[in-house]
């Protein structure tokens, strides 16, 4: 099923839906997403991907559509997307990804959590190198033949394909991202979920005791509202 499935299954931090304020963090993104293509979805494929997300979160309608219209306007803060990189204690590599409306307040907390935790705060390029990006569709299984539909999205840049509980995970390359949208919009897929991913190129295991070091520095970072993903090398 390959090494994304594997670390799907088995990495600690925990994915959006499980986040706390999940709904702040979508709305930024469809703010950024509106600031960067505007706000029809139909022109704007990050904006297409936020809305698909806020859907797959339970995120009510008149939400998603009080935070398109808030992005149009001139009082929306423009948020920056600005990445973090370090290692936790027992050398596990860090990478946080954030979006801001104020760095300076940004900074400061991920140094603070880094510093609390025993961890150390790294300079851009320092452990970016140890992950691949990835872009992930997920969709329903439905009554799809897998091997047909791998064959038929071949030609649209996916590398994997494969069954997870109830629904189909789609993986390609990162600037594969629009094509494999494109590919599932011709066959008439709808998407449930899609995005993009870090995946450790290798990962270490700890002990139990070490591993709870870890998840500290972990939980601290992922309940930061300026804070959208964490990805980390332990096994």
């Amino acid at each position: 099923m390959g090494r994304a499935f594997e670390f799907r299954k088995a990495r600690k931090f925990k994915r959006w839906a499980a986040m706390s304020k999940t709904f702040t963090r979508i709305g930024k993104e469809i703010a950024i997403a509106v600031k960067e293509g505007g706000p029809e979805p139909e022109n704007n494929t990050r904006l297409r991907n936020a809305i698909q997300n806020a859907k797959a979160a339970n995120m009510p309608k008149d939400n998603v559509e009080r935070a398109i219209k808030r992005a149009s306007s001139k009082d929306q803060a423009d948020y920056k997307e600005v990445n973090f990189e370090g290692y936790a204690p027992h050398g596990i590599a860090i990478l946080v990804e954030t979006a801001t409306d104020n760095n300076t307040r940004t900074v400061a907390n991920v140094r603070s959590y880094f510093n609390k935790c025993n961890g150390s705060l790294g300079t851009s390029g320092s452990v970016e190198f140890l992950f691949e990006r990835k872009c992930h569709f997920k969709i329903e299984k439905g009554n799809h033949d897998i091997e047909e539909l791998e064959l038929e999205m071949i030609d649209y840049g996916i590398e994997e394909l494969f069954e997870e509980d109830d629904h189909i995970m789609i993986y390609g390359e990162f600037s594969e991202f629009g094509n494999i949208q494109r590919g599932l919009e011709q066959l008439n897929i709808e998407v449930i979920e899609s995005g993009y991913e870090r995946i450790p190129l290798n990962t270490t295991a700890l002990s139990e005791e070490q591993q709870a070091d870890v998840d500290k520095l972990l939980e601290r970072l992922e309940e930061d509202d300026d804070v959208m993903n964490v990805y980390h090398t332990m096994a």
